[in-house]
């Protein structure tokens, strides 16, 4: 199941103080969850009698009546493989507590207590209920919180604040009841960091102007910091309206980002279903030892107690088919964010040069293909000495020509250089390569790795040389791409002095560029930047064919670049196996590749990435600007003779 679980926010019909109808409400979920494949459910705080039930809730009959609804939602749950979590009023030893009541199997399996109480504004729950800090008691017989009349045995069950929930010792989660979300310090803080990998808040949250947003961000701002996937559900219309309206806005959300949300005002009698992957929870607790240390400093007095239970069928999990995978991780979805991103990475990549630049000097060497690589670099240089308030002129452009350069990227080339105002360079390479061909004894109607390696050389030979001349720096261009794949000639244009797109992914390059083009940032490049963006990708090492067109294109040879980093965005970021990620890879693609032209691809992938390392260990300086970086010297320490073997032999049994 690749650690995919399917969890459901659940808010059925209500009628305030009518247990036996809210009852049977909240079994009509439960059956449509269970057909849906559902492995949690959750329904809103107080769900089994309604949250505004004022004084009502002193009421013997309604106590007692929740006692019969119990016994009857404990055996609904003995015939459906899946976790229900509700609320109900909870009394013990004459004190009446807000409860969470989570059932598995035949079995409540453990009773999780609110902890703060809000008693202000519009709430008054002191009224009615004590703290979990009141209780007495770390567990209470089954007869007390349920009539057993017709259920085997009075088993012992947990009862307080400090519960987390162990499924096969695998799926771990917590419970904590709304207002506890909104404290300095939450339960959850510590359930999370004793191991729950899903807080589940149940919750009665009317809506007021302004209130949504921000419980929004709130949740995405837990679920971050938590390292966790948080399940939010909350009452509906169905409470009373006679001071507030409850909307029933529930979430679901995992590690900063909203998975899924319930937009409706005033809504009702629904299920919001979504996969949440835990995986990509375990992966970044395994690597924070902040998150760890933290429970050292602040949790040695916090006795979290850990329930575990087994799974009734042997596939407890899902098959993500409720989980959007986004088939271009870097880069965000929507117009709006995605300007707003790409300018953001655009000044990180520029402040990263102006501070290398306080160093070595402004004068600047770029080389110039007309291609997207470069054209970035070059941009990004030029916006730095713009910052600066330095002339243009300090950054010379060289354009070198050779046996594969097209008309189209020559002139793109030229006229972008022009157009920015830099000091423009053409030093043509074909020459000095037939020399180098005829010195190595190579013959040059062989199109090999060494025809193409010795333009590689000779252009970063001119490139280094040129700005020895001038007293500058050569700044590279090579992508994050190109630098996984190993994409890129030893000591050729795998070297420079400084790597302005170290931690660009090559399909992030174009929409860096839109961009610029997009914010105006120089205008009299526009349309030489719109030709550049639309040109295939290709290094030029071999001529072009009979009608003067680029013969050699990249992707032809290593693959689509929009797999590649897909790859690499879900083994460097998560460490996911090749098998989860040919999974996500095929839910993906669905439309776009045939799944033995991913696997094609991931095996081409992965046989480079390994056996290129030793470029990566040896690269240049370069800011990291987004989350997957390879830097040797920072995200990525990995010897330059590892073994692949265990990575390509899982990719064998695909």
């Amino acid at each position: 199941m690749y650690d995919f679980y399917k969890t459901a926010a659940a808010v059925p019909d209500l009628k305030v103080a009518d247990v036996v109808y809210n009852k049977n409400k909240i079994i009509e979920k439960i059956d449509e969850a269970a057909k849906k494949g559902v492995n949690l459910i959750a329904f809103p705080e107080m769900s089994l009698t309604g949250y505004t039930c004022g004084d009502l809730f002193f009421q013997k009959s309604l106590q007692d009546r929740c006692k019969s609804a119990v016994k009857e939602l404990i055996a609904v749950s003995s015939v459906v493989d899946m976790v229900i979590i509700f609320g109900a009023p909870l009394v013990i030893n004459h004190q009446m507590y807000n409860a969470a009541y989570v059932l598995y199997k035949g079995e409540l399996k453990g009773i999780s207590v609110k902890t703060f109480l809000p008693n202000y504004n519009e709430f008054y729950e002191k009224r009615w209920f004590s703290s979990a800090l009141d209780l007495d008691v770390s567990e209470v017989l089954l007869s007390i919180v349920a009539d057993t009349e017709d259920i085997k045995g009075d088993y012992k069950i947990p009862v307080g604040n400090d519960l987390v929930y162990s499924i096969n010792n695998d799926f771990k989660f917590g419970v904590e009841i709304c207002e506890d979300m909104w404290a300095p310090v939450t339960p959850s803080s510590w359930l999370a960091m004793a191991g729950a990998e899903l807080i589940v808040n149940i919750s009665a949250s009317n809506d007021l102007i302004g209130k949504r947003e921000y419980r929004k961000n709130l949740i995405i701002s837990k679920s971050s910091a938590l390292l966790c996937d948080y399940l939010y559900v909350s009452a509906g219309s169905g409470e009373s309206s006679t001071d507030l309206v409850f909307s029933g806005n529930s979430m679901i959300a995992e590690y900063g980002k909203l998975l899924k949300e319930n937009y409706d005002i005033a809504d009702n009698n629904y299920l919001l279903i979504s996969d949440i992957d835990l995986g990509r929870i375990r992966a970044d607790r395994v690597k924070s030892k902040t998150y760890k240390d933290t429970y050292r400093v602040y949790g040695n007095d916090k006795n979290i107690r850990t329930i575990n239970f087994k799974s009734f069928g042997t596939s407890f999990g899902s098959d993500a088919n409720d989980y959007e995978v986004d088939a271009h991780p870097f880069i965000p979805s929507g117009e709006r964010k995605r300007l707003d991103r790409c300018m953001s990475i655009f000044g990180m990549q520029v402040g990263g040069l102006i501070k290398r630049l306080s160093v070595t000097g402004t004068k600047m060497v770029v080389g110039v293909s007309g291609g997207m690589d470069s054209t970035l670099t070059l941009l990004v240089c030029a916006q730095a000495l713009k910052k600066l308030d330095k002339p243009l002129t300090d950054l010379t452009g060289i354009t070198m020509p050779a046996f594969g350069t097209t008309d189209r990227t020559y002139n793109n080339a030229v006229a972008l250089m022009e157009t920015l105002g830099i000091t423009v360079k053409e030093i043509p390479i074909k020459d000095a390569c037939m020399v180098h061909y005829n010195d190595i004894g190579h013959d040059t109607d062989i199109k090999d790795i060494t025809y193409e390696n010795v333009q590689a050389r000779e252009r970063t030979q001119v490139l280094m040389d040129y700005a020895n001349k001038i007293g500058a720096i050569v700044v590279g261009t090579g992508d994050l791409s190109e630098l996984a794949l190993g994409w890129c000639t030893y000591n050729g244009d795998q070297m420079s002095m400084y790597g302005v797109n170290a931690s660009i992914p090559k399909t992030l390059v174009k929409w860096l560029i839109d961009s610029v083009v997009k914010e105006g940032i120089f205008p009299e490049s526009s349309k030489i930047l719109k030709d550049i963006i639309d040109t295939p990708i290709s290094p030029e090492l071999l001529p072009p064919d009979e009608n003067g067109n680029i013969a050699q294109k990249t992707e032809e040879s290593v693959g689509p670049y929009e797999l590649h980093d897909f790859f690499l965005y879900y083994m460097m970021r998560f460490g996911y196996s090749p098998s989860k990620i040919y999974y996500l890879a095929k839910k993906a693609f669905i439309d776009t590749y045939e799944p033995m032209t991913i696997l094609k691809w991931m095996k081409m992938f992965y046989k480079r990435f390994f056996s290129q390392q030793f470029k990566r260990s040896c690269m240049p300086d370069g800011v990291k600007v987004g989350s997957v970086a390879l830097s040797p010297r920072g995200d990525w320490r990995m010897p330059s003779d590892a073994s692949a073997s265990i990575w390509m032999q899982e990719i064998e049994t695909l």
